[in-house]
């Protein structure tokens, strides 16, 4: 059963160039989806366009059977950003409260000090954000869905920075979700991560989708996402 679908989804700043055109693509329940495109190829103003961070000019979006912008479908979707900017004035615990509030969850602490404890910051779920480092707070970030479990998560490029320990945790933790029938959209430019995780490879360039397809037949076909994207830039001389 599809739970995002994105159809005839089209995109511009200024009236005139679209940064997305027509892009339609679904994720199925229980799937992890890969998202990867070279700057520019706007992946940021889709992921903007799904969580109605921008208002949606053209085609439609739907969560869960929901209109994107319907209640009923935010309450089904969660965005970790490509950057660090959580609640500094916050400890952990508080900030994974307040997440699990806005989903509606009493979140169980026990659990979020244990994976705390697993991505290597034992000790440090009660101090403050603002004391955390780079890759700290991207775990915090990961942490949270992982505590919240929504049916569909976005994760826009929030395993950069994390230790490759964190990392192998974090992948086991997906397949974990993925088992459970939920989903992720991963954008990420660690496409070894991907070939790895995803069930099927969407790939986008100038607004297009250009591939959409299952990662194991890209990688049998290209040899890897890496020279699969290289080879389509190369061709086509972007």
């Amino acid at each position: 059963m599809s739970l995002l679908n994105v159809k005839d989804v089209s995109y511009s700043y200024d009236g005139t160039v679209n940064v997305l055109l027509d892009v339609s693509f679904t994720v199925e329940e229980g799937t992890i989806v890969g998202l990867v495109g070279p700057n520019g190829s706007g992946k940021s103003t889709l992921i903007k366009n799904i969580f109605d961070l921008v208002r949606l000019q053209a085609g439609s979006i739907r969560i869960g059977g929901h209109e994107h912008a319907r209640p009923e479908a935010k309450k089904l979707g969660m965005y970790l950003s490509s950057n660090d900017y959580l609640p500094e004035f916050l400890t952990a615990r508080e900030y994974i409260t307040m997440m699990g509030k806005l989903f509606g969850l009493d979140v169980d602490h026990d659990e979020a000090a244990g994976l705390f404890r697993k991505f290597s910051m034992d000790g440090r779920y009660d101090d403050l954000i603002e004391d955390y480092s780079h890759g700290m707070r991207k775990k915090t970030q990961l942490v949270s869905a992982l505590v919240v479990r929504p049916p569909l998560a976005v994760i826009d490029e929030t395993l950069n920075g994390i230790d490759l320990e964190a990392l192998h945790f974090a992948e086991r933790e997906f397949r974990r979700v993925r088992d459970e029938g939920r989903s992720i959209l991963l954008c990420t430019h660690d496409f070894a991560v991907l070939e790895r995780l995803a069930d099927r490879t969407l790939f986008l360039d100038l607004g297009r989708v250009v591939y959409d397809e299952p990662t194991k037949d890209l990688v049998e076909e290209h040899g890897s996402l890496d020279a699969m994207v290289f080879d389509y830039l190369e061709t086509f001389q972007r």
